[in-house]
């Protein structure tokens, strides 16, 4: 398939090749047809250059493209059937290079108005269809172009989101959207779902996907019908850049610092050359045909048992280097064939390469008797490619949208402290050395096709995705002694648990789906409407095995538990512990602990259907309303078939909405909405698998029991746009939960555990508050024209009501819902000196204390504190614009990333709280160069 696959990219590139010599020597205008009050696209309208013969229809995307057009300035007439004539004048086009120009439409409110021509230049054009497209979205939603990410220093879409109103980011990839946690968000990817990218957690990790091959984002906050009902903070939606204008190569490199390290001693597991591209080399894996957990349980001969621990007990050796700087690299190649008939032919074709070797010094983690320092050393390599292929033929496209991402961390963990848990005290050492692989592909075959000749058509999509998350070889070991002792570390190889065992898992994850869509316009009480209606249906299957490995002293042989035998070989140092002089002599047998009740099988099969109307029932009042019926049936099946752990789930939801829009006047407009909308639970936290997280000193343990959240959502919102691309925004948002889905601090095991569970309600409710608006006002200068200043502020409250069931313990009965920030802050001032040649972006961000994890019983809740982010950016366009050189400084405050049990209840991070990690991630600064050929 691969080769297939770059044999028709490498034809296409040299038939579309072929027309460049012309292409440098002429220009072209290109964009959209819509419509001024719902910036709905019109298919078949024409475009006609004034004292040409060139024309153009547009397709059904409402697309248009005039090609082969000399140097030069340019009128241009539009013409639709029942719309307003339009011409715009004073397009200049450029040799080798494409001028953009969505062009906006009124409706013909008569027979004799239709011949009247209304007039604009391209500047007017221009700044008219933002406003057009800004103003007349269907719902509550906020988002960025591609041209506000080239201006910012994000390098991924989890960077990107932070900037956006009411989101927020954990752990740099997880996204959380008003204040509720990643869990209630859903992801989309040119249109179809996203699944959970995480073993451990719903969640789906957004720096995979590069900033650069992003063409929009949209964070919709208020559900439509046509819309997946199962989110309730909002519905992340991503498009990767589609068809290009014009023929280009760009590039791009940069070199990045961080002062925390950079230049210091990095510690690691052996490095391989395949690292630096993103895969295992392969040696970390079980060797093919390993023997089986039943036969291990049995016993196995003296030969089996070395040749197995010699297979496993690699190299344990700690390598000592240099963190290198960050290192950045690239490469997009667009291309696009016009042929005469007024088809076109493009490709878009990018690989971005990211690696970097971070530094977590003095991790402290004091909690429960635990008081340790971690120093964590992470290799990362990030490998993605994007191939994205279309074609439109009259007024129908079809286009074909590839996205590979591959993440590489390579993490070793060394800790020392003292447990004081075990008897009067142990010293501990701990080492884990973890190698973690995901990878997500992502194939979408789409089509839009005009039905008739009155705007009705139909869209259709095919997807397959594969996510992967890989562990081959997690390895722990850890040593002890009794506090104070001054006595030489023994290694822990009496007993195997999963705290000190090699972990072997893999999770392969594959999703089906397919969607068809209608709709069509008419006329409803005199006013345009239009009616949309679709099916669509998505299969999940997902493969998760997982063994548990060690070796431990072969007790049977008296002479090797000897304490004067023993003893000597337990102080060994790691690289020789498990050396293969000891495995000879029998001094190890190979343990397991069984793996199949942690393993498991799952699917799930959601079917839905919807209706939806978009009334214009005044020129100034538009309701779009309907409903969805989704139908949902997953199953859960551990690797044991253990009764407990079974779920078989079926049901079906009818999901309500309504968005209603009030144009006060053309820049100003008043939102309500009312939708019902779902959570349901992930496969992982229905699971009885059980996973050691050695950094939270936990185990994470789903439940079979855990119901779907039903979430009633009510919006209001004033929007006021000032300018073409500025925005006031004020919106006040409430939703009620049943049986919210919630992860806790579990009582059950002497062993802290991390697990899931429907709290009996939940309310939140909130106001955000949205600007961006250049300082003009101020005074009329071009200084203050050049300068915009933007800034979204979100205040949340929420309150959770724990379960009173006999199952589950818990200290309170009601408190701040897990994963709910109280407040949002994000803040950014922007500057163009020279006519744009030279850029200066500085942006702020602060999130408030949130509940990471609740209350148990016994254990309390684990606190995210505050932290304020400050990253600046100053970018200098060289080359006619072809080039740009970008330095950046991201986090320059370095405040301290801190999870904490708020043990005084004074609701803020002090010297009287316990820790469960803290640590400083260090200042980043980079220097990049980019070109456009």
């Amino acid at each position: 398939m691969k080769k297939v696959l770059s044999a028709i990219t490498v034809l296409f590139i040299l038939t579309v090749s072929a027309g460049n010599l012309l292409a440098q020597t002429t220009g072209k205008i290109s964009g959209k047809v819509i419509d001024q009050k719902t910036s709905e696209t019109l298919i078949g309208a024409t475009v006609n250059v004034q004292g040409t013969t060139k024309a153009a229809a547009t397709d059904v995307d409402g697309h248009y493209t005039l090609a082969g057009l000399e140097p030069g300035k340019y009128t241009i007439l539009v013409r639709y059937i029942g719309y307003q004539s339009k011409t715009i004048s004073d397009i200049e086009v450029k040799a080798g290079a494409n001028t953009p120009l969505d062009i906006t439409v009124g409706q013909a409110e008569s027979k004799a108005l239709n011949e009247v021509v209304i007039k604009a230049t391209y500047r007017q054009q221009s700044i008219g269809a933002l406003y057009a497209m800004q103003k007349n979205s269907v719902s509550i939603s906020d988002g960025t172009s591609s041209e506000v990410i080239k201006k910012s220093p994000d390098r991924n879409t989890a960077d990107v989101l932070k900037r956006v109103s009411g989101a927020t980011v954990q752990d740099n990839k997880f996204v959380v959207i008003r204040g509720l946690s990643d869990r209630y968000n859903n992801a989309m990817l040119d249109g179809a779902s996203l699944p959970s990218t995480e073993p451990n957690r719903k969640a789906f990790s957004f720096d995979i996907v590069p900033s650069n091959l992003v063409e929009n984002l949209t964070i919709t906050k208020t559900a439509t019908p046509d819309q997946p009902g199962d989110f309730a903070g909002g519905l992340i939606q991503i498009n990767t850049k589609d068809l290009p204008e014009q023929n280009s190569i760009s590039f791009g490199i940069s070199g990045g610092y961080n002062t925390a390290s950079t230049g210091k001693t990095f510690l690691s597991g052996p490095r391989h050359a395949s690292d630096y591209f993103g895969f295992d080399n392969g040696q970390r894996r079980l060797p093919d045909g390993f023997l089986p957990y039943n036969t291990i349980a049995n016993g196995l001969t003296v030969q089996q048992n070395a040749s197995l621990l010699k297979s496993i007990s690699k190299d344990y050796n700690i390598y000592k280097n240099t963190a290198l700087p960050t290192q950045n690299y690239q490469f997009t190649l667009g291309r696009v064939k016009d042929y005469k008939s007024g088809n076109r032919l493009g490709a878009i074709f990018g690989l971005t390469y990211r690696n970097s070797q971070t530094i977590g010094n003095d991790v402290k983690r004091q909690n429960f008797g635990f008081d340790y320092n971690d120093d964590v050393y992470k290799f990362s390599t990030n490998v993605g490619a994007l191939l994205n292929l279309g074609y439109t033929f009259g007024k129908n496209k079809i286009t074909f949208k590839n996205v590979y991402n591959r993440i590489y961390d390579d993490q070793f963990l060394q800790r020392t402290g003292t447990n004081s848990n075990v008897g009067s005290g142990t010293d501990v050492k701990y080492y884990a050395f973890d190698l973690l692989q995901k990878a997500l592909l992502k194939s979408t075959l789409e089509g839009t096709h005009p039905i008739g000749e009155k705007g009705a058509k139909i869209n259709w999509d095919l997807s397959y995705t594969n996510v992967l998350n890989d562990q081959p070889g997690q390895r722990k070991i850890s040593y002890t002694r009794n506090s104070g002792s001054g006595e030489p570390f023994e290694a822990n190889v009496t007993t195997l648990g999963k705290e000190n065992a090699t972990l072997y898992a893999k999770l392969n994850e594959n999703s089906y789906s397919g969607a068809v869509n209608y709709s069509t316009p008419f006329k409803m009480f005199s006013q345009q409407a239009t009616f949309k209606t679709g099916l669509m249906s998505l299969y999940r299957k997902r493969d998760y095995n997982v063994r548990f490995l060690g070796a431990i002293v072969n007790t049977s042989n008296p002479e090797i538990t000897n304490p004067d035998f023993i003893r000597p070989i337990k102080q060994r140092p790691l690289s020789t512990l498990f050396a293969n002089d000891v495995i000879n002599a029998g001094v190890y047998k190979l343990d397991e602990i069984d793996g199949a009740p942690d393993s498991y099988d799952a699917h799930s099969l959601t079917n839905s259907g919807y209706a939806m109307l978009d009334n214009k029932l005044t020129d100034k009042l538009r309701l779009v309303w309907g409903a969805r019926i989704e139908q949902f049936d997953v199953g859960v099946t551990p690797g044991n078939k253990a009764a407990n752990g079974i779920v078989d789930q079926n049901y079906v939801d009818v999901l309500p909405s309504a968005n209603l829009t009030y144009s006060l006047t053309d820049k100003i407009n008043l939102r309500a909405s009312y939708s019902r909308t779902l959570a349901r639970p992930e496969f992982r936290e229905l699971s009885i698998s059980q996973y050691y997280d050695y950094e939270l000193l936990a185990l994470q343990q789903g439940d079979p029991n855990l119901k779907k959240s039903t979430i009633d959502n009510a919006d209001i919102r004033f929007e006021l746009y000032p300018q073409a691309g500025q925005v006031i925004s004020i919106s006040g948002f409430y939703k009620r939960f049943k049986n919210a889905i919630e992860s806790y601090n579990s009582d059950v095991n002497s062993t802290r555990t991390i697990t899931y569970f429907n709290s009996d309600k939940a309310n939140v409710f909130g106001a955000e508050f949205e600007i961006r608006k250049s300082l003009d006002f101020i005074a009329p200068t071009d200084f203050l024209k050049n300068t915009t200043a933007y800034a979204n502020v979100a205040i949340i409250k929420s309150t959770a009501y724990n379960p009173t069931d006999d199952r589950i313990f818990f200290k309170e009965t009601k408190r701040q819902m897990v994963g709910q920030a109280p407040y949002v802050i994000n803040g950014g001032l922007q500057h163009s000196f020279f006519n744009n040649k030279l850029n200066f972006n500085a942006l702020y961000n602060r999130v408030g204390r949130r509940l990471s994890i609740a209350a148990g019983a016994l254990y309390d809740g684990v606190w995210e504190a505050p932290r304020n982010v400050l990253d600046a950016q100053l970018g200098l366009k060289v080359f006619k614009g072809k080039g740009e050189f970008k330095l950046t400084a991201g986090d320059i405050l370095n405040n301290s990333v801190t999870f904490y049990y708020d043990d005084n209840k004074n609701k803020k991070f002090d010297g009287a709280d316990a820790i469960q990690s803290s640590y400083k991630p260090g200042a980043n600064y980079s220097f990049a160069f980019s070109y456009t050929l």
